[in-house]
């Protein structure tokens, strides 16, 4: 589970699927009369709403759309012109599909019905045997009114989980998540500019979800409510209050099937609901949405969260960063609290609490005003990610000085780290953990080599190296054995060998450069190591037993730079 997240709501049923002509044919009331189709076999998906018996010769002023009608045929129409005004009217009214009993009057249809309802797409169903019709409305009613009342309660239940996630104050990428799962649809939140800020995948991934999002969003006009629109046949609908509009949220087709048919009254509802929540969201929570969006992004690919490299790359290109002909490098950046003073000249909003913002924001601008392509975010407190994108034969080194630059002024403290470069986004994870091993071994005070105002891997000498594991407890025993019995006696009898040791492994076991540089004289230093091979019961005049040593007292170094 990830920070600050939580649990969702219980999800709501599933809505049960409408009710169908091919529905209705398969009930036993109707397949008694060993049911017939004789044209539009192609439409039997369409939704039957009501039931209708009539033996008038005009039915269609009596019907409102969606009605399956049952008639004997005893008002047909003799002529073919009668027949297909007949049929016409059905047809313009909407009605679901024609049954005619052929027991009284037929017992065929009659040409011109099957050719005018094949005309007009109308499906006719013939019925062989006599059947019940009002036992038909019966049953079908029945069930029609019962799926009314199931999809009453899963409205209301729609309604409470998202007061819940409202009351809560849950951030837009629980909403979106919410409305994903209770949908069972990939819901998806953008901003103005479309870039995909939250998306939720349901019925398929992430890659397939925003592959190309920006262009497919632009062909998907904006309205101001919730409407099917657009070639794709999205769902969408604004965020907005009182006339300010912040983004849109969009429900993807479950399918192949596009337009107002792929999605039913509770998807309606749902998508509603989540635009209610992330207007709640946005108004409770000062962080930009895309500020939320960057750090989601940066944390799940420093963590291999996503579930392919595909989904990454179409994830990323989602928010605006370029990833094709590309080169990523990782950078970490470690601040602390940014003064009061720095704060007052940064243009952001501190309601929400955050102590990283700050810096959070001024690297942002620094980078964009650079013209540097980059995702910025805080990966944890007091540490910064940012991913820079790099065009075939553009340098990382400017960038990342700039970026220091912009971070030592908002803290003079601040240590910035970089990863290596990489060529795809699925290795940027190592870029990461590079970039987080730079910073674990730069060691407090010493800038970094060459003038430059970040540290990289080449940075990472003996000294560094050790003092990135000095929390090793094999390290500190390995230091501790070596060393230890000349430490104490030192503290005991007031003595310095440990520094005549320092000088001489310093000057690669010349006892003269030792001398000097402890300003003592050749005798007292021969006495001094020979104390010391006592103590320690190793040889100095051995290459290898002065490495050991070595690295040990430089173990010790690094323990007391803390």
């Amino acid at each position: 589970m990830r920070e600050n997240q939580v649990p969702l709501p219980e999800t709501p049923d599933p809505p049960s699927r409408p009710l169908t002509v091919a529905d209705v044919l398969a009930l036993p009331v109707l397949a008694a009369g060993q049911p017939q189709v004789v044209a539009g076999v192609g439409r039997l998906d369409r939704q039957v709403r009501w039931v209708h018996i009539t033996e008038l010769t005009d039915p269609a002023s009596f019907l409102k759309g969606g009605e399956l009608v049952l008639t004997t045929g005893m008002p047909l129409p003799d002529e073919p012109a009668g027949v297909r005004r007949y049929v016409d009217e059905l047809a313009d009214v909407g009605a679901a599909a024609l049954v005619i009993e052929l027991v009284r009057r037929y017992h065929r249809p009659p040409a011109a019905l099957v050719d005018a309802c094949r005309a007009r797409g109308l499906p006719l169903v013939t019925l062989a045997a006599d059947v019940n019709f009002l036992e038909v409305t019966q049953v079908v009613h029945a069930l029609l009114l019962g799926n009314q009342a199931d999809a009453m309660r899963r409205t209301q239940r729609i309604h409470e989980a998202f007061g819940a996630l409202t009351l809560r104050g849950a951030g837009p990428e629980e909403v979106v998540r919410a409305a994903a799962r209770m949908s069972g649809r990939t819901v998806v939140l953008e901003n103005l500019v479309h870039r995909a800020l939250v998306c939720e995948p349901s019925d398929c991934t992430v890659e397939e979800a925003l592959t190309g999002w920006e262009r497919r969003s632009r062909a998907v006009p904006s309205g101001d409510r919730a409407e099917v629109r657009g070639p794709e046949g999205w769902l969408v609908v604004p965020v907005e209050y009182q006339g300010e509009r912040w983004g849109r949220a969009a429900m993807l087709p479950a399918s192949a099937r596009t337009g107002a048919e792929a999605f039913g009254p509770e998807d309606v509802t749902v998508l509603e609901r989540t635009a209610n929540a992330l207007t709640v969201a946005r108004l409770i929570h000062a962080m930009p949405w895309e500020r939320t969006a960057h750090r989601g992004a940066l944390r799940d690919l420093a963590e291999q969260r996503h579930h392919s490299p595909e989904d990454a790359r179409a994830r990323i290109a989602a928010l605006g960063l370029p990833v094709e002909d590309c080169s990523f490098v990782a950078v970490q950046v470690d601040v602390r609290a940014v003064p009061v003073a720095v704060r007052a000249s940064v243009r952001v909003d501190t309601r929400a609490g955050d102590g990283d913002a700050e810096a959070e924001t001024r690297l942002s601008e620094e980078l964009r005003s650079a013209g540097v392509a980059a995702l910025v975010g805080v990966l944890a407190p007091g540490r910064l990610g940012v991913l820079l994108a790099l065009r075939a034969g553009q340098s990382w080194r400017p960038a990342v000085e700039r970026l220091s630059r912009g971070a030592l002024a908002l803290d003079p403290g601040a240590v910035v780290s970089v990863g290596s470069e990489v060529t795809g986004l699925s290795d940027a994870a190592r870029s990461f953990r590079e970039a987080g091993r730079v910073a674990a071994a730069a060691v407090p005070g010493e800038p970094p080599p060459g003038g430059r105002s970040f540290h990289e891997l080449s940075d990472i000498g003996l000294r560094r190296l050790l003092y990135a594991l000095r929390e090793d407890v094999r390290v500190q025993e390995y230091a501790e054995r070596l060393l230890g019995r000349l430490v104490e006696h030192d503290l005991r009898h007031g003595t310095d060998l440990l520094a005549t040791l320092r000088h001489y492994l310093d000057a690669a076991g010349n006892k003269t450069v030792a001398a000097r540089r402890g300003n003592l004289s050749r005798e007292t230093v021969y006495q001094r190591l020979r104390t010391i091979e006592r103590l320690l019961d190793r040889d100095l005049e051995s290459g290898g037993q002065r490495t050991e040593l070595h690295v040990a007292l430089t173990v010790l170094d690094v323990l007391r730079s803390r």
